[in-house]
């Protein structure tokens, strides 16, 4: 299965996807040092990013959010990629600093990717890729 997005940020990756319903913020929502997930409240709380396909709707929060995405990305424990529904300067702003491929506007809901399996990301070609 392939679907169609718009690049944002360029590079390609591959791993296992993980998706989120809800927004997430950078800055005090994730370990820069493990890439967990610590936000209060967020469905994904104690669930790692690192070297996973990472689909969330869109940032929130503080600027400081990027250099944390750059964080992850120095400390080896970024996502491999990002997927959102609408990419904000934030998000956006860190993945490409960090070079993690970042893509948004898909063709289908995000809750319709499929969540724990390998995808490839091709953000240079706009595109998302399973097998099934």
């Amino acid at each position: 299965m392939i679907t169609k997005g718009r690049g944002i940020a360029r590079g390609s990756a591959t791993g296992n996807l993980l998706i989120s319903d809800a927004p997430i913020s950078f800055l005090s929502g994730v370990d820069p040092e493990t890439g967990t997930i610590i936000e209060d409240g967020h469905p994904l709380k104690g669930e790692s990013i690192a070297g996973r396909i990472f689909a969330f709707p869109h940032g929130k929060g503080s600027t400081v959010g990027s250099y944390v995405i750059y964080a992850l990305a120095r400390n080896g424990r970024a996502p491999a990629a990002i997927i959102n529904e609408e990419a904000e300067p934030i998000i956006a702003t860190g993945a490409i600093i960090a070079g993690i491929p970042m893509i948004d506007h898909l063709d289908l809901p995000l809750s319709d990717l499929p969540d724990g399996a390998s995808v490839s990301v091709d953000a240079d070609a706009g595109t998302v890729s399973w097998e099934g």
